[in-house]
């Protein structure tokens, strides 16, 4: 054993009350950090204002440090809200809650034995040639470790932080109470169906043992890919609670903004993974649902993009997919009416809504359409969409319209978009959507869709003059 254990680490808080009294304190430490003026600044701005939520840097840490000693289901949701915070945080504010994609505490180096002990049993570390117990990552539901095998076999070891699994129900149940008691809801909007997915989502990502199945699955579905590359699972040394998979070296996907990188490659790279989105939802119907960008790897060495993390993984049901069809085709068409069809369809209007709700959720879809609808490669980067359908949105909660519950299910999938399209504006990448899309809405064969075009780039064995650095899985 080569590594020297860590003393860092602060053991996950597991009681309800505890918890509650945690996120209590986040939920404080975020009002006061905007301050009574900023909240009634947020209430009264419309669309055109300056949108940003201007948390103090010390506010800011305060809330992300409470949600990184938390970890679990309350931290996946600050996860949620820091995956492009330029569109909504102060760029101070967005930087330090990016962090919370991979910065959760690590548990103490005792808790840590306990948990391989018990999953390995008291002599585990005699399989080892090399374990660091020093964690490579920890984000919301576990941390990683880079082990080396007996037998040769270079790892990344996922383990479970104890008492997340049991923490997930108490989670929600605090959010709901949190969300129902401080007027973080419109009037009549009924958070229980899309907090109860949540719950079973939560539940499935801290299943070590669906997660080996869903990854592949998914690496079946991708087959030889010259592009993307899925660790594999090593089932001798999985358990419930801990995921054993092949190390995978590379740059975390969004670091390609860095200058070292082409704007050629950034290009490729969006395309790449806005045809692999289109693939998961209409060729594979399995979709990994986790956009964080840190469970996307580039190895600059092969230009292949490395897929982490599959414990988000959901299968598409026909009818959800039918929907999806519907409304792309009536976007691409600009038909309205047939627009308000899909969006019934998947549960986005209601049977009863007013007239004046309907049309101005069908004014926000058209809106939101516009990376498909534009005919050549649409400009992520000088794209003000985002700014855009956020002021709208919000407007649209403060007038008390969100007060029909959508399918569940289609959270998950909305979360997968809406991250791939960050990542593209994080790139300031130029990709053809509507290209991509067509073959698969207007009949043509998905086997016919045209591959991603292979640019000429700069392929290098660094990056800033130091050698590519060993990334982790991200949890």
């Amino acid at each position: 054993m080569a590594s020297k254990p860590s003393t860092r680490g602060l053991a996950v808080p597991s009681r309800r009350l505890n918890r509650l009294w945690h996120l209590g304190r986040a939920t404080t430490d975020f009002a006061a950090g905007i301050g009574v003026r900023g909240m009634l600044e947020m209430a009264r701005a419309r669309e055109g204002d300056d949108q940003r939520i201007r948390l103090s840097p010390q506010a800011t840490e305060r809330l992300t440090n409470r949600l990184a000693r938390m970890r679990g289901a309350v931290m996946k949701m600050g996860q949620l809200m820091s995956m492009d915070g330029s569109d909504v945080f102060t760029p101070e504010a967005a930087e330090i809650m990016a962090t919370l994609r991979d910065r959760a505490e690590p548990m103490p180096l005792s808790q840590l034995n306990r948990v391989l002990t018990a999953e390995w049993g008291k002599d585990w570390n005699k399989q080892f040639k090399r374990f660091e117990f020093e964690p490579i990552a920890a984000a919301s539901i576990g941390q990683v470790h880079r082990a080396e095998t007996r037998d040769g076999r270079r790892l990344a070891l996922k383990v479970q932080f104890p008492g997340v699994r049991e923490s997930i129900d108490s989670d929600i149940a605090n959010l709901g109470f949190l969300s129902r008691n401080m007027g973080m809801l419109p009037a009549g909007f009924d958070p229980t169906p899309m907090l109860e997915e949540a719950r079973k989502q939560l539940h499935e990502e801290a299943d070590y043992e669906a997660e080996a199945a869903s990854l592949t699955a998914y690496r079946e579905h991708l087959g030889d890919d010259p592009d993307f590359v899925v660790p594999a699972v090593h089932p001798d040394l999985s358990t419930p609670r801990i995921l054993a998979m092949d190390f995978a070296e590379g740059v975390s996907i969004d670091q390609l903004t860095a200058s070292d990188f082409s704007h050629a490659e950034r290009n490729r790279v969006a395309e790449l993974m806005s045809r692999l989105m289109l693939r998961e939802l209409f060729e594979f119907a399995l979709v990994q649902t986790d956009p964080n960008f840190g469970n996307f790897l580039y190895d600059a060495a092969s230009g292949r993009i490395v897929l982490l993390d599959f414990g988000a993984t959901r299968a598409v049901p026909d009818s959800l997919l039918e929907g999806y069809k519907q409304l792309g085709r009536a976007a691409l068409a600009e038909d309205r009416a047939a627009l308000q069809q899909g969006a019934t369809a998947l549960g986005y209007i209601g049977p009863d809504d007013p007239a004046e709700h309907v049309d101005r959720l069908l004014d926000l879809v058209m809106r939101s359409g516009e990376v498909i609808t534009t005919d050549g490669p649409y400009d992520f980067g000088a794209s003000r969409l985002f700014e855009q359908v956020f002021a709208q949105g919000r407007d649209m909660f403060n007038d008390k319209m969100f007060n029909h519950m959508p399918d569940p299910a289609t959270m998950f999938l909305q979360r997968k978009f809406a991250g791939i399209f960050m990542l593209c504006r994080r790139l300031r990448a130029q990709v053809d959507l509507r290209a991509m899309l067509e073959p698969y809405l207007l009949g043509d064969s998905a086997k016919e869709a045209k591959p991603v075009r292979r640019e000429a780039v700069s392929i290098r064995l660094d990056v800033g003059g130091q050698p590519i650095p060993s990334v982790p899985v991200t949890t």
